[in-house]
């Protein structure tokens, strides 16, 4: 069984301005001169971790992670008294992820993501497909409305019981109908005496189902009250409008990616993301390869998920070309990048490629009208750099962070 890479150390970090008034945070690892990969958190909301660096080899990738918006060291943080998710959502962490490539100096990048990861993977290629060298996905999540009923409305309360009568506590009886709509009332009231317990069990109930075996480490880093209310605001909202794209859109544009080389990795046991969801992707996308993890739940850290991962990314190390990063200076980077040029308008177009009917909704977290173009004017900047005064607050972050 493979492992995880030795433990590294970012080689640069920074902090992304990338309109609206976020920052996301971002760190370079592994072999400068290395074939370009960028990891997707789950979540949304997650964060990455130092954990997250080790899926690569050092010494072939040059290896990007980011938190994406609201969450991890990015700011503003969710958790934040009074946070304002409008500026958050798919559209925004797609252009997001545009600034970050385009002020890299990169041209094409390895996409790997797990989880919500997976679906923003999904979203991102089907929109930039010429961006992306190949693709590793873990525990598909694509927003279906079947997806969300089986984990937040009552289907996987079947198989723990006790856990989802923890779930439901928070909910006053008579609002537990819809139960993603009645925790958006609570996650977003003011006080602490009210969003800090919904949080912690909303967090609670994902953190004790996404492993095989229940894992206290796992359940304790989720329920950690600033983590868990960033966690648990960030998803209900995601989740409340469908990620924005129309139903079932991320499986139906899947010929999208046909000529991209790409694994998908999925633990049978998953109870977070069933694996039907991976199954209809796989139907959709039969050139990609497709492996069921026979002793496996969701998370990336589950041993036969760790395995399967590192051998994808192990192998992608090579260009189909047969060029290894081990044998040039500029894998996979190309010097004539500009910096802002794909970023430019990227929101108008990704809405124009991904978003259909659209899911407007009458209440101040619906963001279908916030962009206004915020972000096309503003100049993609690194105000951190090569720093290394922030390192030791950026290596804060435990190496073995929430799996999912």
């Amino acid at each position: 069984m493979r492992e995880l890479y030795p433990e590294i150390e970012p080689l640069e970090t920074g902090m992304l301005d990338v309109g609206d008034g976020q920052h996301i945070y971002w760190e370079v690892s592994g072999n400068r001169d290395g074939k370009p990969v960028v990891f997707l958190h789950g979540g949304p909301g997650g964060g990455t971790s130092p954990a997250h660096r080790r899926l690569f080899d050092p010494a072939k990738y040059r290896i990007v992670l980011f938190d994406q918006r609201g969450c991890g060291l990015s700011i503003p943080h969710a958790s934040e008294p009074g946070a304002v998710l409008s500026a958050n959502t798919t559209w925004h962490l797609i252009a997001d992820m545009e600034r970050l490539r385009a002020h890299l100096g990169i041209d094409r990048w390895q996409v790997l993501g797990g989880s919500w990861g997976s679906a923003l993977a999904l979203a991102y290629a089907e929109t930039h497909p010429e961006r992306v060298t190949e693709i590793v996905l873990r525990g598909i999540f694509t927003l279906r409305r079947q997806e969300l009923d089986w984990f937040y409305e009552g289907g996987a309360s079947a198989l723990f019981p006790d856990l989802w009568e923890d779930f439901l506590a928070p909910v006053p009886i008579g609002e537990r109908v819809h139960l993603i709509e009645a925790y958006h009332r609570l996650l977003t009231d003011p006080d602490p005496a009210v969003h800090q317990p919904a949080a912690i069990a909303w967090s609670r109930w994902e953190s004790s189902t996404i492993t095989l075996l229940p894992q206290a480490d796992t359940i304790a880093r989720f329920t950690s009250p600033e983590y868990a209310t960033a966690f648990a605001r960030i998803e209900n909202h995601y989740f409340r409008h469908g990620g924005w794209w129309d139903e079932g859109q991320l499986i139906r544009d899947a010929h999208r990616l046909r000529d991209i080389p790409a694994v998908i990795i999925q633990g049978r046991y998953d109870i977070c993301t069933p694996v039907m969801t991976a199954w209809d992707l796989h139907r959709a996308w039969p050139e990609a390869e497709f492996r069921i993890i026979d002793d496996a739940g969701h998370a990336f850290d589950e041993p036969g998920i760790l395995d399967a991962l590192i051998a994808a990314t192990d192998r992608f190390a090579t260009d189909a070309d047969g060029f290894d990063a081990d044998d040039a200076a500029d894998a996979g980077v190309d010097d004539d990048v500009e910096d802002t040029d794909d970023a430019d308008d990227v929101e108008d177009e990704e809405r124009e490629d991904l978003e259909g009917d659209g899911d407007d909704e009458d209440d101040d977290d619906d963001a279908d009208d916030d962009d206004d173009d915020d972000a096309d004017d503003d100049d993609v900047v690194d105000d951190e750099g090569d720093d290394d005064e922030d390192d030791d607050d950026e290596e804060e972050e435990e190496d073995d962070a929430p799996s999912s």
